[in-house]
């Protein structure tokens, strides 16, 4: 049995936290005893974890830097004595790495989720220090690999393991209930953006751009789902352009895998991601998007073949490129087809759970499998 300790900030609603509680309850439980560490406080996926019968365990964390946390980490990593840590995102990366002290017994995995260009200068200090504490680094794409390979992180320790995402079953909602609910009229053109609202999502881009289609696409209707520290800004941003009237702000939902399918055009307009999983499902649903050109967009998207692909931060293209998806109902739905085709073969979660289980035979010996071979 191999034993894999997860450590991550929070179980927050948010794409890292998404894809641990995926791995961590999809691992074969014949072979891997597995356990979730939150290194601050809980969130909405504890009740998964729990269901699936994971122990999960909360440090509680209290400031930037805590000393009695480390310690408290360090005596749970020493009770526990797991074959693996693998650690999520920058805080519990940091954390995890010093617990472990400088020559670990077990192996540590660290997972980085996007191209980190907001990270200070001792945050890049840090990661580079504890570089020798880790086993393998894994980025979500191969820009984000790229990224840290040009940090000086040794490229023979980095792994691309893409996101895996549950295939979509379409939804239990029909488009009337959903209209009715956000108070969209039946025959709209929705535009969907799914995502935390954070500066590097761009919403006010996407905001502007919709005001420009509203000249084209009377009908048409902005729905924006998500939460984060640039809300009260976007709401008053869309105020301000006097678009209340057909701006829906959803905030946090659960129930997202059922909105989706009744969107008719997705429109991810970040200048910084690592690979969207809001992008990945919207693709799944067979929606068609409007990106901006990031290269990890570009490893999802082809342009004209599973959607459009636009300039970061070019706004009127956004608009172009949505009013053409609007007016071309079938350039839509092959763009729509060929995308949900594509995610369902390359980015299944099963894909990614055997990737992971390849990486953690490997690391204990149980496997002569390289798996950084391909």
């Amino acid at each position: 049995m191999i034993k894999v300790l997860f450590l991550i900030p929070t179980l927050d609603r948010s794409g890292a936290e998404k894809q641990l509680t995926l791995l961590a309850t999809g691992l074969p439980r014949d072979e891997f005893d597995v356990e979730v560490v939150a290194l601050t406080r809980s969130g909405p996926y504890e009740e998964q974890l729990r269901s699936a019968g994971i122990p999960l365990t909360i440090i509680g964390k209290r400031w930037k830097f805590d000393p009695f946390a480390v310690r408290r980490l360090q005596k749970l990593i020493a009770d526990r004595n797991p074959d693996i840590l693998h650690t999520w995102l920058f805080a519990a990366n940091a954390y995890g790495r010093l617990a472990v002290g400088r020559h670990p017994t077990m192996k540590v995995v660290v997972s980085e989720r996007c191209v980190d260009s907001w990270k200070a200068d001792w945050q890049l200090w840090f990661d580079r220090k504890l570089a020798p504490r880790t086993a393998r680094l894994i980025g979500n794409s191969q820009a984000v690999a790229d990224f840290y390979a040009e940090l000086g992180f040794p490229r023979d320790r980095l792994l691309v393991i893409p996101n895996g995402i549950e295939a979509s079953a379409g939804s239990t909602r029909t488009r009337q209930s959903v209209c009715d609910e956000f108070d969209i009229p039946i025959d709209s053109k929705i535009v969907g953006c799914v995502g935390r609202l954070a500066p590097q999502k761009r919403l006010t881009d996407v905001i502007w751009a919709f005001e420009l289609l509203q000249s084209l696409q009377p009908s048409s209707r902005l729905l924006i789902i998500g939460d984060g520290p640039q809300r009260k800004q976007v709401e008053q941003f869309a105020r301000n352009l006097r678009l209340t009237d057909v701006v829906r702000f959803a905030g946090h939902r659960s129930d997202v895998a059922n909105i989706l399918p009744h969107m008719d055009v997705f429109w991810l307009a970040s200048d910084f991601e690592g690979q969207s999983n809001s992008l990945m499902e919207a693709m799944s649903a067979g929606v068609p998007v409007v990106v901006s050109d990031i290269a990890p967009n570009l490893e999802l998207v082809e342009h004209e073949n599973t959607g459009l692909v636009v300039p970061v931060g070019d706004r009127p293209a956004f608009t172009r490129a949505c009013d053409r998806l609007i007016k071309d109902a079938s350039l839509a739905d092959s763009l729509g087809k060929a995308a949900k085709d594509y995610i369902v073969r390359e980015h299944s979660f099963e894909k990614a759970v055997a990737a992971h289980v390849k990486l953690y035979r490997a690391l204990v010996g149980q496997s002569k499998v390289d798996p950084t071979a391909g």
